[in-house]
């Protein structure tokens, strides 16, 4: 039952899978995102050196008219002008004359808006190129009811007149319409027109082959359009090659030949003129540069489509799928069952992205969310019905402490151990130990060279506890180490891109509390790094312990793109450094008093002389022995590093 409702929701393409399906296909242009291959298309930015030369927008009309002879005299295969015109100057006398002077005679291209209501100031409807159409059906084109355009001297005076419009119902452009209807009138793209009257030919033609194989033809040029007009727009990423400010052009500075024969676009990038549009990549772009990757991906071909009947054979997908967890899933042990999902899964993912690489966007996830479904109430019953048997119960209960003993194992043996790891050391000795709240937990610390002379190290609490931390945590140590290794810089910059990446696999919402240290160990200079963690104590011989306070920035995957920061101390011959988590400082005896900072500083001080191994076992013991039998409430993780001096210089 659970997988008909669920091929009946995908079949009809109700609205929450539709915006999964949308969240999917945002996915795979941000896994393959189209690259430029060929570069047709220039945009002269109305950006913010223009603005700051000439003056905020709007300009006069006198300076748009030099900014079209301009582009003109460069031999541009066709201008399109994604602007709209539509009050009257009244700054200079006859200035849209002048503008319309400029662009008669010219392959200029003016925009048009539509509107879904009508504007009492343009009664009738625009002037556009004729279309051909070899299609007996309705076509679902978008409708316009009315339209914005520019000033009647200057609209007239242009070679074609393009739709500037696109559609972003949750203020992401994903498609934008080729072709639609304004009032009674079919009004191509801005894009489109452009290709139109570049290569000069008269008129539009609209094939229709069914379904959602419908074509818009522009001489040689073939636009694969849905059903409705639209087209799916493949964005590669934010390119500034794309664009040269009108100020070079206005000025001839641009570069020689950089307009000739190119299909070029005016448009405003100022960031305080607001024409930004949000992309499935998760850029903000200027609106002009839409319409330039569409031009873009007519020149290459690169077409992104929905298929006739996709929807339909996502449901078929989920019902093979489905059909197939539920016949086998009950006869299977839980391992393979594990393994056959994977295995359904996986075959999914393969022909979303196989598809996808071929131009067809084919919805993988809604089959795959349902076939997760069906999988666990298929798993759910088949556990059920061993819940009544006393003996399965047992032996459930006897595999899950197995496998949290082996978690623990695995967790423990993921740390290293110093007195093993640094055995032939002599430039500093290290100690370092970790107890879990429960059978597994989520602090960690790490240590290793990062070349022959430098000792990194780290001192962390992921949030949370249990199997959850437990997993963040092997996730962030193995990064960590990873980012360190790869980079060898110094610890902010570590944890910087540590931060980025441990958080792209953040479902959760995680966090990371972190102190990170590079130790040279022939000058003992320590540079560190704290994210949102306890400062370490540092003590040199004979003196006392005190903290190392450094506002290096917040725990990790708590704010994006943080520019975290390093400082540097110092280490005298003899010195040491001990590096604890809050569940030493915030553990409780039987009345829920904490063990506090105080009584840890007053042990340190008793400790100046020691060796790393014995303050931290010394710490250890005295948590104990303050907590006796409460149970222990987070993990208790300290790390303890003496620099020896400058031995093996």
């Amino acid at each position: 039952m659970l997988l008909a409702v669920a091929v009946v929701l995908v079949a009809l393409e109700a609205p929450p899978i539709v915006a999964a399906r949308e969240t999917l296909f945002d996915a795979y242009q941000r896994l393959l995102p189209r690259k430029r291959e060929s570069a047709p298309v220039v945009v002269v930015a109305i950006d913010e050196a223009a603005l700051d030369a000439r003056g905020q927008w709007p300009w006069p009309r006198s300076v748009l008219a030099d900014l079209v002879r301009a582009i003109a005299q460069a031999g541009p295969a066709a201008i399109g002008m994604d602007l709209l015109l539509v009050e009257p100057d009244r700054s200079v006398a006859g200035a849209d004359a002048a503008l319309a002077g400029a662009i008669q005679g010219q392959k200029v291209v003016m925009g048009i808006a539509g509107l879904e209501r009508r504007d009492r100031r343009f009664p009738l409807p625009p002037q556009v190129a004729p279309l051909r159409q070899t299609t007996q059906r309705g076509l679902p084109l978008r409708r316009f009811d009315g339209h914005l355009q520019s000033r009647p001297e200057i609209d007239r005076a242009a070679a074609g007149r393009g739709l500037v419009s696109v559609d972003a119902p949750d203020r992401v452009v994903r498609t934008v319409p080729m072709l639609a209807r304004v009032g009674q009138v079919l009004v191509p793209a801005l894009s489109v027109e452009m290709v139109r009257v570049a290569t000069g030919s008269p008129v539009l033609q609209l094939e229709d082959r069914g379904g959602e194989r419908v074509e818009l033809r522009i001489a040689d040029a073939v636009v694969p359009v849905q059903s409705d007009g639209s087209l799916r727009v493949y964005f590669g990423p934010h390119d500034a090659e794309r664009f040269v400010s009108a100020v070079e052009v206005l000025g001839g500075k641009a570069p020689a030949g950089l307009l000739r024969d190119k299909l070029v676009l005016v448009g405003v990038t100022g960031l305080g003129l607001l024409d930004f549009q949000a992309t499935p990549l998760g850029e903000r772009i200027p609106g002009v540069e839409v319409h330039a990757q569409i031009l873009e991906q007519i020149f290459d071909r690169a077409f992104l489509r929905r298929p006739s009947g996709a929807a339909w054979l996502e449901a078929a997908l989920l019902a093979a799928a489905g059909l197939l967890l539920v016949m086998l899933v009950p006869r299977l042990s839980a391992a393979r069952s594990a393994l056959l999902l994977g295995s359904v899964l996986a075959i999914l993912g393969m022909i979303g992205i196989t598809a996808f690489k071929a131009g067809l966007v084919v919805d993988v996830a809604t089959p795959a969310l349902g076939a997760l479904l069906v999988f666990g109430a298929t798993l759910a019953a088949t556990l059920a019905e061993a819940d009544r048997q006393r003996r399965a119960l047992r032996e459930a209960q006897a595999r899950v402490e197995g496998e949290l003993q082996a978690a623990r194992r695995i967790q423990v043996g993921l740390l290293p151990v110093p007195r093993l790891q640094f055995a032939a050391e002599n430039r500093f000795a290290l100690e370092a130990a970790l107890v879990p709240a429960r059978t597994v937990g989520g602090d960690f610390y790490d240590c290793f060279m990062v070349d022959a002379h430098r000792l990194f190290f780290v001192v962390a609490d992921v949030s949370g506890k249990g199997l959850a931390a437990a997993l963040f945590m092997a996730l962030a140590k193995s990064l960590m180490k990873s980012v360190a290794l790869r980079t060898q810089g110094d610890p902010a910059t570590v944890l910087a891109q540590a931060s980025a990446e441990i958080a792209r696999d953040n479902a959760e919402e995680l966090f990371v509390t972190a102190f990170a240290g590079l130790l040279d160990t022939r000058s003992g200079v320590l540079e560190f790094c704290n994210a949102g963690h306890l400062p370490p104590y540092a003590c040199p011989p004979g003196g006392a312990p005190r903290r190392l306070e450094h506002p290096g920035g917040p725990p990790l995957c708590v704010l994006e793109n943080f520019p975290y920061s390093s400082a540097r101390h110092q280490l005298v011959a003899g010195e040491w450094l001990c590096v604890v988590t809050d569940g030493i400082t915030e553990a409780m005896d039987q009345r829920a008093a904490f063990y506090g900072t105080a009584r840890l500083e007053t042990l340190l001080g008793r400790l100046e002389q020691s060796v790393p191994q014995s303050i931290v076992a010394a710490v250890r013991d005295d948590v104990g022995t303050f907590a006796l039998a409460s149970e222990q409430s987070d993990d208790l993780t300290l790390l303890c590093l003496r620099w020896s001096g400058s031995i093996g210089r």
